[in-house]
């Protein structure tokens, strides 16, 4: 379906990887020949365009057509988890299979019910209505001593492996959380945080959390005492 094509290229572009049909191949678990069938009709269509790199771009048409898709998932993922109470995984299959069906009265209608968020419950903007944070950076990026919020987990995170998103889910690293880097190790690639407890994430799993570190503290020096006035 070339619906699935346009959002997957919608969220591999907005993690800033770039796109080909082998990175299409293995997030739709479609092989490279259907890929390549598919890339023609909607380059006919003008829904993409490729370089001479063979990387893979949303034309206006098809970056339209994209936002409508996942707007609406995560309108309804908002749905599934603020008023049916379903976890983040759950919310996220079924929205899946919805996205598809709803229209935009009842799109605009469920946004309006919600009061207009402007996230999906895992800090994702919603297409249309809010955008990525400028000042954000990949939890892997911070040092020992860093101190930060949880804004967002990639997409990446929630299609490509689900059980990483009740993981994340269930050790309370949810959008919002503030997090303090305690150490990190170059060379077991792991990082030990402090959040509401003591965790250690690889570099891996880290590079799935998007932060917006906190400004650092700067020490006090102590004030030189004052010189009496001079007689």
């Amino acid at each position: 379906m070339i619906a699935h094509y346009l959002e997957a290229i919608y969220y591999i572009r907005a993690e800033g990887e770039v796109v080909r049909s082998a990175r299409l191949a293995d997030w739709l678990s479609v092989s490279r020949p259907t890929v390549t069938v598919a890339l023609r009709r909607m380059v006919r269509d003008g829904m993409v365009r490729l370089n001479a790199h063979k990387e893979i771009a949303l034309t206006a048409r098809g970056d339209a057509a994209a936002a409508a898709i996942v707007r609406r998932h995560r309108i309804v993922e908002r749905w599934m988890t603020d008023v049916l109470g379903l976890d983040w995984v759950a919310a996220d299959a079924e929205a899946e299979r919805l996205e598809h069906a709803v229209s935009e009265l009842v799109e605009e209608r469920l946004y309006r019910t919600l009061g207009g968020p402007k996230t999906c419950p895992h800090g994702n903007p919603i297409p249309g209505h809010s955008t990525m944070r400028a000042n954000e950076l990949r939890l892997s990026a911070l040092g020992p001593g860093d101190t930060g919020t949880i804004t967002r987990i990639s997409e990446v995170a929630q299609r490509e492996a689900p059980p990483l998103l009740q993981y994340l889910h269930e050790r309370g690293l949810h959008p919002g959380t503030r997090i303090t880097v305690e150490e990190v190790d170059d060379i077991g690639r792991t990082m030990r945080l402090r959040a509401a407890r003591q965790l250690t994430l690889s570099y891996e799993t880290a590079a799935k959390l998007s932060v917006v570190r906190s400004t650092k503290p700067r020490s006090r020096r102590a004030s030189a005492p004052r010189r009496p006035p001079s007689a």
